[in-house]
């Protein structure tokens, strides 16, 4: 098993400190340039000497640090960032910087998923496009209802489906990063309580679309879908953001 995924008390605690030192980095209470030292970070959080060296492998794993020998462990410039990782992702939204976060993953989903819907309209085996129709189906009593978790489930399912059945490896690869937003979005507080009527309809649009082959009446379903993700986000500090 992945250590970064393990469960257990230790690594619950493992956990704890690579998120607080995760979104320390990432929201700038550590700035670049900042050293630590393995020894400082058992101090702080009272953990083993190996928690504090696997926390410090994953966070350079992100490029969140570089540990050289003689200097430390020194903070890195946002520039170096795996600002792909689902979880450098959610460190960013869960920081003071969460709008311009948001704002750059929908423009980069607006980017690369209608030409995903399009391609899946185009490539989709049966049980694809019939697995999309569900999907948009169930979602909009969910929506209506205001039930924001199933709904996000579903809503996650049904992206990722578009992009793996696009048929194209580098669309597919972003499967991950499209959850981590879909996901964080809700969990944040930075989508409204409920989803507009619009944005339930170009989901059914969408899957239609893709479920018949018409491909760019996908492609244009996706864009507006997004376009009104984007026009929809709440603001850090407005009502129903956090």
């Amino acid at each position: 098993m992945n250590s970064e995924h393990s469960t257990g008390n230790g690594e619950s605690k493992h956990h704890s400190v690579l998120d607080t030192l995760g979104l320390e980095i990432t929201s700038g209470v550590l700035e670049e340039g900042r050293v630590l030292t393995l020894d400082s970070i058992q101090e702080r959080f009272d953990v083993s000497r190996t928690v504090a060296r696997e926390t410090m492998r994953l966070l350079e794993s992100k490029g969140l640090v570089v540990s050289r020998r003689r200097v430390g462990i020194t903070v890195q410039p946002a520039a170096s960032w795996q600002v792909y990782d689902p979880r450098v992702i959610w460190w960013r939204l869960a920081g003071p910087g969460r709008d311009s976060q948001l704002r750059s993953l929908t423009e980069l989903r607006i980017a690369v998923e209608p030409l995903a819907a399009a391609a899946a309209a185009r490539h989709a085996g049966a049980a694809e496009r019939a697995r999309l129709v569900e999907l948009a189906t169930a979602m909009r009593p969910l929506g209506e209802a205001g039930r924001l978790d199933p709904f996000n489930d579903l809503d996650v399912e049904m992206h990722s489906l578009v992009l793996r059945a696009s048929g194209n490896e580098m669309f597919a690869a972003l499967t991950d990063v499209v959850a981590a937003v879909l996901r964080g979005r809700t969990q944040l507080g930075l989508m409204p309580d409920r989803p507009v009527p619009e944005a339930l309809d170009l989901h059914e649009a969408v899957a239609l679309a893709v479920a018949d082959a018409r491909h760019q009446d996908a492609e244009e379903a996706m864009r507006l879908l997004l376009s009104e993700v984007r026009d929809a986000m709440v603001p850090l500090g407005a009502p129903g953001g956090r």
